[in-house]
């Protein structure tokens, strides 16, 4: 069944006349009644009544119509899709974020993506490193944005974004607002609120421990605005990346001996081949001014 066939069909069910069904096609009437009898002869069943120069459809050809219809429009479809695609248009680029990259920031990033690609359609995904990589890697994302670490650089192909330092926030009136930067060592016997979600977490409690640095953990969340809130809200200070602090009025001061950093990339599933719209993405992020 070839779709020349069927658009004959479909055009001579339209006009009942062959010659203007041709005409319309932009075929000889014999190349058009060839294709019509060649596909009849496939479904071994007359799709039309020949009475001399005129034809009727046949209780058959009334019942293929529908199908023959859907065919066509089906692969028009999947032509424009094709062309769409080719032309960085209406393709989707499914984004994960780790959920404690500072989404102020990034959003710059993604409106100035938007400007220079502007018919590539994105969405986004949060959750935690672990969960995202395996979604990329099940083809679920197509890109993942989060900190780099040796497991997911053993995992994933990644292209560095930006560093940010990891700083101590707190509210207005705390006792720590008259410091330049803060000591780890400063901290000892602070009210505390815990990220829970924060990936380097473990790597400051050692940091806590081997310093003699003793918190109390007055609240605890994996939610990053909620941390946000109770320490503007008085209940203690929190480490935090430098560029994930979005609630105004929160102090921040850099933490120092020991500094802390991390490496924010963009990783995507090794030997994928890019779509065009994720071909955008990366060169956009290449030439974007990222923070620090």
């Amino acid at each position: 069944m070839e779709m020349a066939q069927i658009r004959y069909v479909l055009a001579a069910a339209k006009s009942l006349n062959f010659t203007k069904a041709a005409e319309e096609c932009c075929v000889s009437q014999p190349a058009l009644t060839k294709g019509i009898k060649a596909l009849e002869n496939e479904l071994e069943t007359e799709l039309f009544h020949r009475e001399g120069r005129r034809i009727l459809l046949s209780e058959f050809g009334r019942s293929m119509l529908p199908h023959l219809q859907q065919i066509v429009e089906e692969t028009e479809a999947a032509r424009a899709l094709a062309q769409n695609f080719r032309l960085l248009k209406k393709v989707p680029i499914r984004l994960g974020v780790l959920s404690t990259v500072g989404h102020v920031r990034l959003a710059r990033f993604l409106a100035r993506f938007d400007k220079e690609s502007p018919g590539v359609e994105l969405s986004v995904s949060e959750g935690s490193a672990s969960r995202l990589a395996d979604q990329l890697l099940e083809g679920e994302l197509d890109v993942l944005i989060a900190t780099r670490t040796a497991e997911l650089e053993d995992r994933l192909r990644t292209q560095d974004l930006y560093r940010e330092r990891y700083v101590v926030v707190f509210p207005p009136d705390h006792r720590l607002s008259a410091h330049n930067a803060v000591r780890l060592a400063d901290l000892d016997g602070e009210d505390y609120v815990d990220r829970l979600s924060c990936e380097m977490r473990e790597m400051v409690i050692s940091a806590c421990q081997s310093k003699g640095v003793e918190l109390y953990a007055r609240f605890r969340s994996e939610r990053e605005d909620w941390v946000q809130a109770m320490v503007l809200a008085g209940l203690g200070f929190a480490f935090m990346p430098e560029f994930s602090v979005s609630l105004p009025g929160l102090m921040q001061r850099p933490l120092i001996e020991p500094e802390v950093e991390r490496q924010i990339a963009a990783m995507t599933a090794p030997g994928r081949k890019f779509s065009p719209g994720l071909e955008s993405f990366f060169r956009v992020a290449s030439r974007f001014s990222w923070p620090g």
